[in-house]
């Protein structure tokens, strides 16, 4: 699989898209699925839309588009960036996030890698629908020297700040069978393996690490009502896991264990933690069965499309395609997690637009809505 596990996955499954969900609230049973709405991308890897226009959404294509959509029809391109991007191993342009005051400023970032597969944050600004090349300014550079775990995700809080989140950088998969050789994500010196963040319209402004031992946060997201923070963090051979970080910690430096540990158990026992920050432990984890080989992160859902969804953190796994989804409490978990008799094949994304409401990104070129 070129985005999450390269030498994983060669198998596609095609399995159901679309099959009905029946859940309980307040006794009274309510249905809703995933329902196909648009199709035809080329390897598509999110979605979104801009603050304030559910009803256009953006789908970024990795080998460096994105699309712009309305009513499940392309009408246009916002960025094409092909000529600069290297799309092979687990490499492409990986996220767009918009920012708060995009309607205003016009001003929207996106998380991509070169052609020496080094990872570049660029901030963009758009005149009528369409990035201004000319406009590019560079956020972030960061060198990297195997061709997997990225990370790529971007995502804005409610305060404006612009988070991205780096993989530990891998290893060479033709000679290393220890993953994080060189213990980036350990490393407090390096930028692999971290959860950074960064005001990007204040003049002068650095990059804050917030987050280190992470392994690949392929996906992260806020809840839009509370501004928490979930991420999906991809695992080795055994463990996927799901981190949260209630808003009011979140600025405060956090340790995820990554690579002595593997989700909820020890992956490699030699590896020494650092001291700095509160050692997070996952609010659950999965195992590699019935076919699961890659956690893709999502969100809380707090749309209004699906009322009996609200709440509810919904994410999935790349292999499976098996969706689910648990009940939000005040500490993260509140309700036993719950797969959904659904599946989204090669799912690699989950996205969110401005009302809230939640789709889902198969590899295969379609996008699914929650209804």
């Amino acid at each position: 699989m070129p985005i999450l596990r390269s030498a994983r996955v060669k198998t596609s499954f095609r399995l159901l898209a679309v099959a009905a969900v029946a859940l309980a609230t307040a006794g009274t049973a309510r249905a809703y699925s995933f329902q196909q709405i648009a199709d035809g991308f080329e390897t598509p890897v999110y979605v979104t839309s801009a603050p304030g226009d559910a009803s256009t959404l953006y789908v970024v294509e990795r080998a460096g588009t994105i699309r712009i959509v309305r009513a499940g029809v392309v009408v246009g391109t916002l960025l094409d960036i092909r000529s600069d991007v290297w799309s092979e191993g687990e490499g492409g342009l990986l996220s767009v996030a918009f920012h708060p005051g995009y309607a205003q400023n016009h001003l929207f970032y996106v998380d991509y890698t070169d052609l020496d597969r080094d990872t570049h944050v660029v901030e963009f600004h758009s005149e009528n629908g369409a990035a201004v090349p000319s406009s590019a300014r560079e956020l972030l550079f960061v060198d990297q020297v195997y061709p997997n775990h990225k990370g790529g995700q971007l995502a804005f809080d409610r305060r404006g700040l612009l988070y991205v989140g780096m993989g530990d950088g891998g290893s060479n998969p033709d000679v290393s069978i220890v993953n994080d050789p060189d213990n980036r994500a350990q490393d407090l010196s390096s930028r692999l393996g971290k959860l950074l963040r960064i005001d990007p319209l204040h003049a002068g402004a650095g990059w804050q690490m917030i987050g280190y031992g992470l392994r690949n946060p392929w996906r992260f997201s806020f809840d839009r009502r509370t501004g928490d923070l979930w991420i999906g963090d991809v695992g080795a051979g055994s463990r996927e896991e799901v981190d949260f970080r209630p808003r009011a910690s979140i600025g405060a430096l956090a340790n995820f264990g990554w690579s002595r540990f593997e989700g909820d158990i020890t992956y490699n026992a030699k590896i020494k933690l650092q001291g700095k920050g509160k050692l997070v432990y996952p609010v659950w984890a999965y195992t590699h069965t019935l076919g699961s080989c890659a956690m893709i992160g999502g969100y809380v859902y707090r749309g209004a499309r699906v009322p009996a969804a609200r709440g509810r953190y919904f994410f999935g796994d790349l292999c499976s395609g098996v969706v689910w989804s648990f009940e939000v409490g005040r500490k993260g978990r509140a309700s036993p997690v719950r797969p959904l008799p659904l599946h989204v094949p090669n799912l690699t994304s989950f996205g969110e637009d401005s009302n809230g409401d939640l789709y889902a990104v198969s590899l295969d070129g379609a996008i699914y809505a929650l209804r």
